[in-house]
């Protein structure tokens, strides 16, 4: 199963729409979240470049030969150019750059070509100066679609969130002292992958964990899960992305082994607290940066402003983390349809690090979670 093609083809309309409206003939696509959004192709590894090009009257893709059969099976687009890396083949193209050349040959001379500014490579886009174009940035052209989800959209990051708590259930079910961190994961993981076969037919079904135990490893933010075992009075946080379809959902929760001291009991409820802030703040109407503000406050207000190192939130989609983001210096007005995660966190030495992760849909009137795990702290002590 793959994405309705009028969904594809209503996005791509659109953006072709976009391209007028900035005076720009020809788009070059670099960034596989944004390939894959346009014409439902993405690729396991880009390692062999694959590049999207869009005109008024034409999608073409320049692919790897090794990816041809499943270009063409996915991809919504009119034609293909092959490049190849067996010795076979070395009497046809065997560097991307050969038909990129091809294509960009006939192009009316100094046409305006959009593309992704901040993604692109300084080697392309040096190609496309030296052939005499004029060179216009996209990227946030494609941001700005990317951001309000349609239907379909919604619907696996539905999925998504729900086969996330059903993860997250499985692994507190079977949580206990001893254990080490890529075994608590080990369990959520199982039951993921066995719901999804269970549920689903011809999708691809990914995910991502990370669990930081302990209080020095819970205090940095970001780790990969180790093989470190649980302590009796651990704190910890877990982190589960789930993706199907290419939508993607994220889960994170903080929980303990034993019994908590009384300052990891306030800062705990602090994060609870400053997530259910987050919750009521997100609306239609509202500017991002005061979403995070108002998160930022609870934690000031109690004296641990300066253990939080990150903004409240991010994007969600198609990638792990995209904009637009929830930062205190976003003037962005939020909308309906909108994917945001809402993790507000404080990591304090010597105390531990303390974040609940739910991503959410702006609704008409308010946000609601598509992402269900239970939250308050009587839930989460084993």
């Amino acid at each position: 199963m793959s994405l309705q093609k009028e969904v594809v083809e209503k996005r791509l309309a659109h953006f072709r729409s976009r391209m007028v409206d900035k005076g720009v003939q020809h788009t070059l696509l670099w960034d596989p979240d944004n390939q894959y959004y346009l014409s439902n192709y993405d690729a396991i590894s880009y390692s062999r470049p694959i590049v999207l090009l869009i005109d008024q009257k034409e999608m073409k893709y320049i692919i790897p030969a090794l990816e041809e059969d499943h270009a063409k099976e996915r991809a919504i687009a009119d034609h293909f150019y092959i490049y190849h890396e067996k010795i076979q083949n070395n009497h046809l193209d065997t560097d991307y750059r050969t038909p990129l050349h091809t294509i960009i040959n006939d192009w009316e001379k100094g046409a305006v070509v959009g593309v992704e500014l901040d993604i692109l490579p300084a080697s392309v886009y040096q190609i496309l100066r030296d052939q005499g174009f004029q060179i216009k940035d996209i990227g946030q052209d494609l941001i700005d679609l990317r951001a309000v989800k349609d239907e379909e959209e919604i619907y696996w990051l539905e999925q998504a969130g729900r086969l996330s708590d059903a993860a997250l259930s499985a692994s507190f079910a079977n949580v206990k002292a001893g254990m080490s961190e890529l075994e608590f994961d080990s369990h959520g993981d199982q039951k993921l992958l066995e719901l999804s076969s269970k549920e689903f037919s011809g999708l691809i079904v990914g995910y991502e964990n990370w669990t930081c135990s302990g209080i020095e490893r819970s205090a940095m933010p970001h780790l990969y899960s180790s093989t470190r075992k649980y302590e009796e009075n651990d704190v910890i946080i877990h982190s589960r992305q789930v993706w199907i379809n290419g939508y993607r959902a994220e889960n994170e929760r903080t929980f303990f082994i034993g019994k908590p001291t009384e300052e990891q009991k306030k800062c705990f409820q602090l994060a609870v607290d400053a997530q259910q802030v987050g919750f009521e703040m997100v609306k239609p109407g509202v500017k991002a940066k005061d979403v995070d503000i108002a998160s930022f406050n609870v934690f000031e207000a109690e004296g641990y402003g300066q253990y939080v190192q990150h903004r409240i939130g991010h994007g969600l989609g198609l990638s792990e983390h995209e904009e637009p983001y929830l930062r205190f210096d976003n003037d962005l007005v939020l909308e309906e349809g909108m994917v945001y995660t809402i993790e507000p966190g404080i990591y304090v030495p010597g105390v531990g690090g303390f974040r609940h992760s739910d991503t959410v849909i702006v609704t008409k009137d308010g946000c609601r979670s598509i992402t269900k795990y239970p939250r308050e702290m009587k839930d989460l002590m084993f």
